[in-house]
């Protein structure tokens, strides 16, 4: 069976928003041109400059040959320079000033990449069909987008996500306090969908921080508070997935071989496991 991936990159696409040419790699499956009937599913990753060493597109053929993913248009947005600042949360830039053009940065997504996606490849336009993920601070950004716009993005993928992002620097009484992430989610206005899923992954090794000395690296901490907030809105484990991984790190090679369980949990064909 031929399973091989046909990679194609769109060079420099002007951004209104950015006011930036963004870099743009699309991952099709090698059969794509064969089904003109067929409508795909769409995994968006922020930081896409980093899925080649993540060795995403190997790991697409193995379970496409395995049959144990749905084929997927995979789209991965590289970052540019001012990655800090287009990443983050919409609401607000952190206590350092961060993430303060991340409003114009889901503008992009939302309102001038995925029109011309669609409008370019035969993509489903169901919300369930629609996947954002990221790496680190892409993670943070692709799960603040999705969070906010469960009419366009039915789950989103955590890969080691900067979830410590915060409106003040660190304050020992209260070390946990003022996490920007985590209050969004708790304080978002209305009653969500609930059919959203979320997919976390932490390394054991992704830092040493501990700021609460609770013995527990922040990287973890910060994932698993998140997924209590997201539990306290409602959300239940069929929803919610977390996968720790002992002596991952904090870079491509552990969030590729990560890969695997996530696209088998949002793209599962029978069990997401």
């Amino acid at each position: 069976m031929n399973t091989a991936i046909i990679p194609r990159q769109i060079r420099r696409e002007y951004s209104r928003h950015l006011h930036r040419h963004v870099d743009v790699d699309i991952y099709l499956p090698h059969d794509y041109h064969e089904h003109p009937e067929r409508r795909y599913p769409l995994l968006l990753f922020n930081d896409g400059q980093d899925l080649p060493a993540a060795n995403l597109a190997l790991t697409l053929e193995t379970l496409y040959f395995l049959q144990a993913i749905r084929r997927v248009v995979v789209v991965g947005v590289h970052a540019g320079p001012g990655r800090k600042h287009e990443y983050g949360c919409a609401r607000q830039p952190d206590y350092k000033g961060r993430g303060d053009k991340a409003p114009q940065y889901r503008d992009y997504i939302l309102t001038e990449l995925l029109p011309h996606l669609r409008d370019k490849w035969r993509l489903s336009e169901k919300p369930a069909d629609n996947v954002f993920a990221g790496f680190s601070l892409g993670a943070l950004s692709a799960f603040d987008i999705a969070w906010a716009h469960p009419e366009v993005f039915g789950a989103a993928g955590v890969f080691s996500g900067s979830l410590w992002w915060r409106w003040s620097g660190v304050d020992p009484a209260r070390p946990d306090a003022d996490r920007i992430m985590h209050d969004i989610v708790r304080t978002s206005p209305g009653q969500r969908p609930n059919d959203q899923r979320f997919w976390f992954q932490a390394g054991t090794l992704d830092e040493t921080e501990d700021r609460n000395q609770n013995g527990i690296i922040d990287a973890i901490d910060d994932t698993l508070h998140l997924m209590d907030a997201l539990r306290e809105r409602g959300y239940s484990s069929e929803h919610l997935r977390y996968f720790e991984m002992e002596g991952g790190t904090h870079d491509p090679i552990t969030w590729g071989r990560a890969m695997p369980r996530f696209l088998k949990w949002v793209l599962g064909e029978v069990e997401r496991v």
